[in-house]
């Protein structure tokens, strides 16, 4: 499982000019799903997004993570996360999950994030989707669970 997590001090999700899912301070995380992905690698992430420490302390640190400042996370599937770009000029998807399966995980990796988060918010599902963010620092990281 992918996540790319970028620390915003905003972010909204568009769907044919209706915002249908928007956070202020928080996390964007964008979610590719591999076909080798499990419930397992869904719970890894969800962990690891609610406990990575990247929001500062009053010491201007990288010290606090998103539940420490009661942000919110803006989940937004993304399957050309899991594109091969290493060769040609043409990404591969054959590691990306077929649609079945990715919506699958990617609802399950919701409710388990809203179970233990009570600000989350969510693009749709294979939509169209135009994303709008204020990257804050910037800061962002890519995650892969196995």
């Amino acid at each position: 499982m992918l996540g790319l997590i970028q620390r915003v001090t905003s972010a909204s999700v568009t769907v044919n000019n209706d915002v249908v899912g928007e956070i202020q301070q928080g996390i964007l995380l964008l979610l590719g799903i591999q076909k080798t992905d499990t419930e397992d690698s869904a719970n890894k992430l969800v962990d690891k997004i609610l406990a990575y420490r990247i929001f500062s302390d009053a010491d201007n640190k990288m010290n606090s993570n998103v539940q420490q400042i009661d942000g919110g996370i803006l989940v937004v599937s993304q399957f050309t996360l899991a594109a091969d770009t290493r060769k040609g000029l043409r990404p591969s998807f054959s590691s990306a999950a077929p649609p079945a399966q990715a919506r699958e995980l990617y609802d399950y990796f919701v409710t388990q994030l809203r179970n233990k988060h009570q600000k989350v918010a969510t693009g749709i599902f294979a939509a169209d989707m135009k994303v709008s963010l204020v990257n804050d620092g910037p800061v962002t990281f890519m995650f892969e669970m196995e």
